[in-house]
């Protein structure tokens, strides 16, 4: 069976309503069934499952999804807020640039941008239009900076990358700070630019005693990334070990400092956790399967030696694959895109030279602006939902804060000493 008719199938799939996870399972059974080994390769599904899924690293999903729940279940989000307010309220358009400076913050410790834009939006969305922001302003600020979370460590798509790419996740992290970062600064201007075309107002003025009151208040929640990426970086713990560690930190700051955990709260988020990670965990069983077959059938070798023979300019080669991306990401989610595309494409991203640590980033940066480009776009959506707003009239606002992600998708992809400085500097 060729990539193209599995392609088509599986699509079809998708389209009449079938769960991606499921639709693999299919198609994989189906071109096994077709295949060189026919029925004689069935007795080996189940071992190829498990394997696929047995995955040490993919543990760190869940435990992230939970320590972002447990972050907004205790207080911490709220004076992580209270703390951004304080640095950046009194310039104009402030409470935007509140949001922007709390999802940076919130991205450190979730990994998650439906996280962020459900933990942050449900507190600065209705604040925003109180203080007479449109609702569009309001959804499109909180969605696309929560992308962001998606870019600094820690990642939960950067995870399920390196898994599926064999890549170093301490890298991958490390590599997303710069860009991370830069674009948080980026769509501060962009917010700033808006603010005053529109008239929107300042915070209060700037005070030095309610900074250093805001600080001490939010000392114990600052503290968290720096245990958390500062474990990882320095090679104490793993990234899945990271995240177990900040699932107890959290627990410890939000229910023994502050004394606010609420446990209805935190047996929510971890049924959700589990239940998310039982998503992706099929996702991995069911594509390790296809991929066993493709990689049977040299699939791979055969899409790379095929855009190899089109040319090998390393540059049209990467415009090639972040435009495959793009388009991918307006129709899957991150987990399912990576875990479907980056096996195939990996053999053709080794032959044309390309840093997988770099590519990484760029998948990342390609399907973070998937999440908010229609028709799928999972953030967006969510943002949309909390600021009870037309998905359309938010898309409009929300185009200049895309221009920003992707103004970093072309620095990444053709600056690379933008995420990868601190990798070459520290791990190399």
């Amino acid at each position: 069976m060729s990539l193209l008719t599995i392609g088509m199938l599986l699509l079809a799939l998708v389209l009449i309503g079938i769960p991606i996870a499921i639709a693999l399972g299919i198609v994989a059974t189906v071109a096994m069934l077709t295949g060189p080994g026919g029925v004689g390769s069935l007795p080996n599904t189940a071992l190829v499952m498990f394997d696929g899924a047995t995955s040490f690293p993919l543990i760190a999903i869940p435990l992230f999804i939970l320590a972002g729940a447990i972050m907004n279940a205790s207080g911490i989000s709220r004076r992580l807020i209270a703390f951004a307010s304080a640095i950046v309220g009194f310039i104009r358009g402030g409470l935007a640039m509140v949001t922007i400076s709390a999802s940076l913050f919130f991205a450190e410790i979730s990994g998650s941008a439906v996280a962020d834009v459900a933990a942050l939006g449900s507190i600065l969305i209705p604040a925003m239009k109180k203080k007479g922001y449109s609702k569009a302003f309001a959804a499109a600020v909180t969605s696309s900076s929560a992308t962001l979370a998606v870019i600094i460590p820690p990642s939960i798509p950067m995870i399920i990358y390196g898994v599926m790419s064999g890549s170093s996740i301490v890298e991958l992290f490390v590599a997303g700070i710069v860009p991370g970062v830069l674009g948080g600064g980026l769509m501060m201007l962009v917010a700033y630019m808006l603010a005053r075309r529109h008239d929107f107002p300042r915070e209060q003025a700037f005070q030095l005693r309610r900074v250093w009151s805001t600080f001490k208040d939010a000392g114990w929640a600052l503290i968290l990334p720096v245990i958390i990426l500062g474990g990882i970086f320095s090679g104490w713990v793993t990234a899945t070990e990271g995240a177990g560690l900040a699932v107890v930190a959290a627990i410890v700051i939000g229910g023994v400092v502050y004394r606010e955990l609420d446990w209805a709260e935190l047996k929510r988020a971890m049924l959700e956790g589990g239940q998310q990670t039982a998503v992706v965990m099929l996702l991995v069983a069911a594509s390790a399967l296809l991929g066993d077959y493709l990689t049977e059938v040299r699939v791979p070798q055969r899409v790379a030696s095929g855009i190899m023979g089109l040319t090998q300019a390393r540059w049209a080669i990467l415009l090639l694959l972040n435009g495959f991306f793009l388009i991918i990401g307006l129709f899957l989610h991150s987990a399912a895109a990576i875990i479907l595309v980056v096996p195939i494409v990996m053999p053709l991203v080794v032959a044309a030279g390309i840093d997988p640590v770099h590519f990484g980033l760029i998948v990342t940066l390609n399907l973070g602006i998937g999440q908010q480009t229609p028709p799928v776009a999972s953030v967006l959506v969510t943002a949309c939902s909390v600021a009870k707003a037309d998905i359309w009239e938010v898309s409009k606002v929300n185009v200049y804060f895309v221009a920003v992600l992707v103004t970093m998708l072309l620095l990444v992809t053709y600056v690379p000493i933008v995420p990868m400085a601190l990798v070459e500097l520290f791990y190399r």
